[in-house]
């Protein structure tokens, strides 16, 4: 059964605060995005100023060009899991390995040009891949439904890896994503932006039930 996670995506602490209170009272599962300003051409709030309710299931994905680098702070945030990019500077089986020594887990982003095949022999390291259909650094983007096709690539390779969504989801597209296979819809600008958030978050809830 697929879930909505809605994001956070912030420039400042304050817009970080904002956005989480936003979703707090109704989400159980959230994506905080982070970027570094020189893998994505915008800067969010820094690794330092995040922070989430207890018992909010938490997944951080990294939009820098060296995660390598803050490996130690994401360990000691205990998040429910990292999600790099496979276009990064970085040894993808030695993060997701550290990762996993530490109890969290491993997602592997990839961009709409990167193939499955590419990251093929590094799938089985990971639990999490992440379809990235979006703009870096920004809510939004547009919903391109030939990226469906990296669903069924990347679970012949590996069967049981949950397979996530990032950008422009919204309820036109909602159910056609969740019957081609995407099991986490994050949801960003659609629930941000909504005059009503909650409301937001049951309406795509309720078309991918």
């Amino acid at each position: 059964m697929a879930i909505v996670c809605p994001t956070v995506l912030a420039g400042e602490p304050h817009e970080f605060r904002e956005q989480i209170e936003r979703v707090a009272p109704f989400a159980s599962r959230i994506q905080i995005d982070l970027m570094d300003g020189a893998f994505a051409p915008t800067k969010s709030v820094a690794l330092d100023s995040i922070w989430w309710p207890e018992g909010l299931d938490v997944d951080i994905h990294l939009m820098y060009q060296e995660p390598e680098r803050y490996l130690e702070k994401l360990v000691n945030l205990r998040p429910n899991m990292v999600i790099i990019h496979a276009e990064a500077n970085v040894d993808l089986v030695k993060f997701a390995t550290a990762l996993h020594e530490n109890n969290i887990k491993a997602g592997l982003a990839v961009l709409k040009d990167t193939q499955v095949k590419e990251v093929q022999h590094f799938l089985p390291n990971f639990d999490h891949l992440l379809i990235f259909s979006g703009d870096l650094g920004r809510f939004g983007g547009q919903v391109d439904m030939s990226l469906l096709e990296k669903v069924s690539e990347a679970k012949k390779i590996v069967p049981n890896i949950e397979v996530g969504w990032d950008g422009g989801i919204n309820e036109t597209n909602a159910l056609d994503l969740s019957n081609g296979g995407v099991e986490v819809l994050n949801v960003g600008g659609y629930i941000q932006r909504a005059s009503q958030p909650d409301k937001a978050y049951v309406t795509i809830s309720s078309l991918i039930s």
